[in-house]
């Protein structure tokens, strides 16, 4: 938000972090799970993302984050689709700071194979 010269474009700045925050924060809840359950992880990556504009006070606010995890299962128990889908659902359910937040958080999670 504070343009340049007075930032330096490299810098994570507040968004980014609070967008970051809440990808760490559904990583760590569905590894997690997942590993109670008996699933081996192979990857996870989140492409999360944040949209930003007025809100209904009319003042800039993160709108909504959008989160996107591709995942990569291996090993004798890989969860179907309606699985994985379900343990992104807990981890967003447990996640503290989704809980503590406003701002609409969507998860668009991906099952990749192995």
């Amino acid at each position: 938000m504070v343009p340049l010269p007075f930032s330096q474009a490299a810098a994570v700045d507040p968004e980014e972090a609070f967008v970051a925050s809440l990808s760490s924060c559904h990583l760590l809840w569905f590894l997690s799970i997942a590993a109670k359950r008996g699933y081996r992880v192979d990857h996870y990556v989140d492409a999360a993302t944040g949209v930003m504009g007025a809100n209904a006070e009319g003042r800039t606010a993160m709108l909504q984050v959008n989160l996107r995890p591709e995942v990569t299962f291996s090993g004798e128990r890989i969860p179907d689709a309606a699985g994985h889908e379900e343990l992104h659902q807990l981890a967003h359910h447990e996640c503290f700071i989704a809980n503590s937040v406003r701002t609409e958080i969507v998860c668009r999670p991906s099952l990749k194979p192995a």
